[in-house]
């Protein structure tokens, strides 16, 4: 059996007993292929990277070798950012202004500019820096090639058109990121809310402090999701951190075709997108589920480790360790930078932050059989 085939029964199979459901439902079946494509290295120009390759269920499904920045399939070509989890990226609203806040809210990317699952999970495929394709022909042809391709036209038949081929494979990809395997809330904190686990003393102090005096919960806030039903410690708006550029971030190289920055290197955020100067340098805040997992952090990967960036959120204002902000004019100055915590406080947040880190109920359950 070839490779590719052999790697196709062994995810199909993986999904079906994973999500639980009977193989003839259309759901669980779009999942089992949108599985299937997101680990496909044969979709990208050239081959060799996949969904997968960027987002990894072992990062937390960010990027498998923790970089900064990823490089494409094209040796050489690097994104502008952080490649983002797409862990729980199915609850995140349609980019829109908010006019009781007045904030912009939802959208996918660090930049808002996808308003859905299925359209996020196409950019990929059609971007240069990144999976490379021509075209939707290009991947079309591609998935025509693949040992699943009878499964496509068995979900959601036969068609001679690549834009529809192309919709039934991003169809199928946001299936896949809206399942339970890529949101399963089955971490510690998911766990002391129902009663099942209780947090360590430390724990307990650094979820205080991330509520009150390191004021986290601002925009990592511990409300409901109305869409999750869940606690998704985001609001999903836009925020400056008065995060450095990254010192020889490797889209600075790439050639000027390729190039996504300012003249001068700055990366806009969400201000390119909605062409509002007010809104430049903010980027979407993240969920912090599996942030453990994540690393590293910031739209431009600047932080390595979760304790750096608890402190750069703590004394970004009072202290010459870090360089100025890539674009100054927008930073929160009012919820960050000058928090007041020590180093104790620091370390107890980050070891709150890690009870959001997924699998433990399953290991638990496991455990007690």
């Amino acid at each position: 059996m070839k490779t590719h085939k052999l790697l196709f029964v062994i995810l199909l199979g993986t999904v079906c007993i994973s999500c639980g459901h009977p193989s003839h439902k259309t759901g669980s079946e779009k999942e089992a292929l949108g599985k299937l494509l997101f680990h496909d290295t044969s979709l990208s120009e050239p081959p060799g990277q996949s969904c997968a390759t960027c987002h990894a269920s072992s990062k937390g499904f960010a990027d498998e070798q923790a970089r900064a920045i990823s490089e494409g399939a094209v040796q050489g070509l690097f994104s502008q950012r952080n490649s983002m989890s797409v862990c729980y990226a199915a609850f995140v609203p349609e980019l829109h202004y908010d006019d009781d806040d007045e904030n912009y809210v939802g959208g996918l990317f660090w930049d808002g500019r996808s308003p859905s699952l299925q359209d996020q999970a196409g950019i990929p495929l059609l971007n240069p820096v990144e999976m490379g394709n021509r075209d939707k022909q290009m991947v079309a042809e591609k998935v025509k090639r693949t040992p699943y391709y009878d499964r496509i036209v068995q979900i959601y038949g036969e068609t001679e058109h690549a834009d529809s081929l192309f919709a039934h494979v991003t169809d199928a990809l946001a299936a896949y990121q809206a399942s339970r395997e890529i949101n399963p809330f089955t971490s510690k904190y998911d766990a002391y809310k129902k009663g099942n686990y209780q947090l360590t003393e430390q724990e307990a102090r650094g979820k205080e402090l991330f509520k009150d005096k390191g004021q986290c919960a601002e925009c990592h806030i511990l409300d409901r999701d109305k869409r999750a039903h869940r606690t998704l410690f985001t609001d999903h708006t836009y925020d400056n951190l008065g995060i450095p550029k990254l010192p020889d971030h490797p889209h600075y190289k790439v050639a000027a075709e390729y190039f996504l920055l300012t003249a001068d290197s700055v990366d806009l955020g969400l201000g390119a997108i909605v062409n509002a100067e007010s809104e430049n340098g903010k980027f979407r805040v993240p969920t912090l589920r599996n942030v453990e997992l994540t690393a590293p952090y910031g739209h431009n990967g600047y932080f390595k480790t979760l304790e750096e960036i608890v402190h750069f959120y703590n004394v970004r204002d009072v202290s010459d360790e870090f360089p100025p902000a890539e674009y100054p004019a927008t930073v929160n100055k009012e919820e960050l930078g000058n928090l007041g915590l020590t180093q104790e406080e620091e370390a107890d947040i980050v070891a709150f932050m890690k009870t959001l880190t997924d699998g433990y109920m399953k290991v638990h359950k496991s455990e007690k059989r």
